[in-house]
């Protein structure tokens, strides 16, 4: 489980790579899930909100980048 905290401190572009990574992870866990071989089933919560996490700061990041005026 990732820290809000870590998540705010990456850059948009480490964040985006992270987001991509942790949904081919989900992905592979509902198949594996729906094949009957997960072991681990906590770890689709874990990965659906790192996966939450990551989507929240890059959009609370565009959300103040648009209000801020331009110069």
């Amino acid at each position: 489980m990732t820290k809000i905290a870590d998540i705010r401190a990456r850059t948009p572009d480490e964040l985006q790579t992270q987001l991509l990574d942790l949904r081919k992870e989900q992905f592979n866990l509902r198949f594996q899930r729906a094949t009957g071989q997960l072991e681990a089933t906590g770890r689709i919560k874990l990965v659906r909100r790192d996966i939450a996490r990551i989507k929240f700061v890059l959009h609370e990041r565009r959300r103040s980048a648009a209000s801020q005026p331009k110069a």
